[in-house]
């Protein structure tokens, strides 16, 4: 793993970068059509296909507030289980990780947002409630045997409060890290990062966290900056990112917030650095045409308008 004080990348860097497929959760969750049930498995299954070993396949949260997760519990029992392939739901709540635990997740997500109104619009609480929240949903997860994430939201920038200082996200790093995650994440919720920010917060995580906690970064190219952004975090040290198939995903509780970086686009550009994603180009390509059939919507991603280079 390299640090933000260490030299780029160069292209043969000996290295990979492992991709948490996001489409099934954050990649439906804002879109007008609500996929079946058997439709995400078919998502599922194809990000598998084409190589994806963790896969955040749903949110255990109030459908009335989310109706595309509706069918979490439906969703769970119908997915097919693979050697090395970890599914991963999102709680918000008590409520929730039973559901989560009783569905046979193998990770959960638990998501603290930087700033107190984005927090209390997404969550009900605020950011302080929700750090004490993700203290009691990561220590019951991991009782259970069950691999905990906590992301900070607008970790970047927040929709309605605007710029977050680093005084404020480093409190919420230092109350985050102290809930005892196996792993941290970082979220540009609303596509405003750049890379100097990218390697500036990451820098502060690394420095609160301590070298030992995994970090993770997710991604959303909302002024096509995630793949820049994404460069700057492999550069950083972060070797585990999230993105999208197709690009496909939103905020239900950010205005204007659109999809992650897409997954395809990704694996070209790491590719083309000499950096293994493990996963294959085309399988994706051909995973985010079908999601775009599905979904009835042009979605933003590059390659599936260009595809790889040099093509055949």
């Amino acid at each position: 793993m390299r640090w933000a004080d260490e030299q780029p990348l160069s292209p043969d860097a000996a290295m990979t970068v492992s991709i948490v497929e996001m489409s099934p959760r954050d990649g439906l969750q804002n879109e007008e059509k609500v996929l079946s049930t058997e439709a995400k498995v078919e998502l599922v299954s194809r990000a598998v296909r084409a190589g994806v070993r963790r896969v955040e396949v749903t949110s255990f949260v109030n459908p009335r507030r989310v109706p595309q997760m509706a069918d979490a519990d439906e969703l769970m029992t119908a997915l097919p289980r693979f050697d090395g392939v970890r599914y991963a739901g999102l709680v918000m709540n008590e409520r929730g990780l039973d559901r989560a635990l009783a569905a046979g997740v193998d990770e959960i997500d638990v998501v603290v947002v930087a700033t107190d109104t984005f927090c209390t619009r997404n969550q009900g609480m605020t950011t302080a409630q929700a750090c004490e929240t993700a203290a009691s949903l990561v220590a019951a997860a991991r009782a259970a045997g069950v691999f905990t994430t906590v992301t900070i939201g607008a970790s970047f920038g927040c929709p309605f409060e605007g710029e977050v200082p680093l005084g404020r996200l480093r409190e919420v790093l230092r109350r985050v890290t102290d809930t005892g995650p196996d792993e941290l994440a970082l979220a540009d919720t609303i596509g405003v990062a750049v890379p100097s920010g990218i390697t500036e917060r990451l820098a502060l995580a690394r420095e609160v966290a301590g070298p030992d906690l995994p970090l993770r970064l997710h991604l959303h190219d909302t002024r096509h900056t995630g793949v820049a952004n994404a460069v700057a975090a492999v550069e950083a040290g972060v070797s585990t990112l999230d993105a999208s198939i197709g690009g496909a995903g939103g905020c239900p509780f950010a205005p204007a917030a659109t999809g992650n970086v897409a997954t395809e686009d990704l694996v070209y550009l790491f590719g083309r650095m000499g950096v293994g994603t493990d996963l294959d180009l085309d399988e994706t390509i051909a995973a985010a045409g079908w999601l775009e059939e599905q979904l009835e919507t042009r979605l933003p991603s590059a390659l599936l308008r260009a595809g790889g280079f040099p093509t055949a």
